[in-house]
């Protein structure tokens, strides 16, 4: 018997659906996510569920208008369950199908750092997260992405004593005025698997 999960929502029709679910029931819209956050809640067993009848889906091919959709979901299974390098992959597929949705260039910045923290990431991983975030803030100015790059700015740079321009407070001063909320600051740093560095107080 399927697990049932009442917040995970059609996007269409907003009806509760089953991770197993390809298609809505009700609306026959395909089942995707449009937010990270949407799935951040689930746990591991639901989101394996999940990504299997994403997979599927993709695989044949049913709704070839919503595959970019598809590889946003698919990624941010990936991204929750530690896959990174999968879930970097279907982040920048979904790219390619759907330039207009903030979160898959952030999230695969996101998923660059491999779950470890920005000090032991290479310097070519460093410059492309840095690149995928300002795509993303080309679509839509966030500040969640202002954070990101506040942390990738203090851990990797300042803590190496190297020097970039906005440095990581004025990340950080940027990330506030955009209305960063807790959620947005507990939700990133779980993800990047390392605890924030900074104090809100």
């Amino acid at each position: 018997m399927a697990v049932k999960i009442v917040d995970l929502k059609c996007s269409g029709c907003a009806a509760p659906l089953d991770p197993s679910m390809t298609f809505c029931p009700y609306c026959k819209k395909s089942v995707v996510v449009t937010s990270f956050n949407d799935i951040y809640a689930h746990d591991l067993p639901t989101l394996n569920q999940f990504s299997r009848a994403l997979s599927k889906d993709l695989q044949d091919g049913a709704t070839p208008e919503l595959s970019g959709d598809i590889k946003f979901s698919l990624g941010a299974c990936y991204l929750k369950l530690k896959l990174y390098d999968k879930a970097h992959q279907r982040f920048m597929e979904a790219i390619e199908e759907d330039f207009n949705n903030p979160e898959a260039p952030f999230y695969a910045a996101v998923s660059l750092l491999n779950g470890r923290k920005a000090y032991f990431a290479p310097l070519a991983n460093i410059k492309r997260a840095m690149e995928l975030v300002e795509a993303a803030r080309i679509i839509e100015e966030r500040g969640v992405f202002h954070l990101f790059l506040a942390y990738i700015k203090y851990d990797f740079y300042a803590r190496k004593c190297l020097r970039i321009s906005p440095d990581w407070k004025g990340e950080l001063s940027v990330a506030i005025k955009e209305n960063l909320t807790s959620t947005d600051v507990n939700i990133l740093f779980d993800i990047l698997g390392v605890e924030c560095p900074f104090n809100f107080t």
